[in-house]
């Protein structure tokens, strides 16, 4: 479902329904859904009130959901787009962070600004080493071929680019990642590498950032 997290029930059908509108992929799918469970609840963010199909709960930073028994903490982390959220399950170490954070890359600044966008990726990269990563598209393979173009010299990308490429050739999904492995090989948590911030010229996170996504705007993966 373009553009949304989903999260289903247990048991005949979806317990609830967390969504996130993307400017290009509005989450048009919510009507199909509310044509079969027209009772289904939607989450989404205050900030995108009037863009979520259907939307009956409206989100923000600091709420907290209760979902199959376990605590939700709703972090609001705008870059990617103005009411971007994402959920936190404390006690199962599980990030549903939607397109702000992919395994080996992050989405596109659309609708906030760079510092935002860099803001959010390091509050995400805090978590424990453990947290798995939960992002909505499989895009592992093209974000590691960028990634090797702005480091190289990274061994750990170099041993996961590999172990990426394998893992696709099987058939298997390569979500989710691990917080840990995202810190040691994707560019976009990593602006305190010495090779990146030659690269920008600069040491300022947000401005090593900044030139690592407007690089990746331009790539186009072989």
């Amino acid at each position: 479902m373009a553009g949304a997290a989903k999260i289903v029930g247990i048991g005949g059908g979806p317990d609830r329904h967390l969504a996130h509108p993307s400017p290009r992929r509005p989450c048009g799918g919510n009507r199909d859904l509310l044509a079969r469970f027209p009772e289904l609840p939607v989450y989404g963010s205050i900030h995108d009130r009037g863009r979520i199909p259907g939307q009956t709960h409206f989100l923000t930073e600091g709420d907290r959901l209760h979902f199959a028994g376990q605590q939700v903490e709703v972090w609001w982390i705008p870059g990617h787009t103005r009411g971007h959220l994402a959920y936190w399950f404390p006690d199962r170490g599980d990030l549903f962070c939607g397109d702000t954070l992919f395994a080996g890359g992050c989405g596109r600044v659309m609708e906030g600004t760079p510092p935002q966008m860099q803001q959010a990726l390091a509050r995400l990269r805090e978590l424990p080493d453990d947290t798995r990563v939960w992002c909505t598209h499989e895009y592992t393979v093209a974000n590691l071929r960028f990634a090797l173009t702005v480091e190289p010299d990274n061994l750990a990308l170099v041993h996961r680019y590999a172990a990426v490429q394998a893992a696709r050739q099987r058939g298997e999904a390569t979500v989710p990642s691990q917080m840990a492995i995202e810190r040691a090989t994707n560019p976009f948590l990593r602006w305190e590498s010495p090779t990146l911030q030659a690269l920008a010229q600069s040491a300022d996170p947000a401005q090593v950032f900044a030139y690592l996504r407007q690089q990746k705007d331009g790539f186009t993966a072989a």
